[in-house]
């Protein structure tokens, strides 16, 4: 319950900020998305293919953001379980969570960007 809490408070706090402001919650959402990585949720970078290979967190699939919405499918069966997105700001990320939820997923967070939840392992 505490950990539901924890991501509820950090999507309502990354979606009062301005886009031009900096993160204030980015530790605090990349903590909170190696707590659910680290119980198995599904990690999904939605940056290109190129940024992709050029370094990503280690079991992560890579789906770009603009086509999230036509590959709902390969990700189906975690509706109902943890799936962590991340981009390199965590701009794409919220979008890519905007998607899914309105999708019916349920339990997803946007980590914020690459470089973010790195530094936060």
């Amino acid at each position: 319950m505490k950990k539901l809490l924890l991501i509820i408070l950090l999507v309502l706090a990354a979606c009062n900020q301005s886009p031009k402001e900096p993160a204030a919650s980015g530790s605090n959402r990349a903590t909170a998305a190696w707590e659910m990585i680290n119980d198995g949720a599904l990690v999904v970078d939605v940056r290109s293919p190129e940024e992709f290979s050029a370094g990503h967190v280690d079991g992560a699939i890579n789906i770009p953001q603009d086509q999230i919405a036509m590959r709902l499918d390969e990700i189906a069966d975690h509706k109902n379980k943890d799936v962590v997105l991340y981009c390199k700001s965590g701009r794409r990320a919220g979008l890519a969570e905007e998607t899914l939820k309105t999708n019916g997923f349920t339990h997803v967070l946007n980590g914020g960007g690459y470089s973010e939840i790195i530094s936060a392992r």
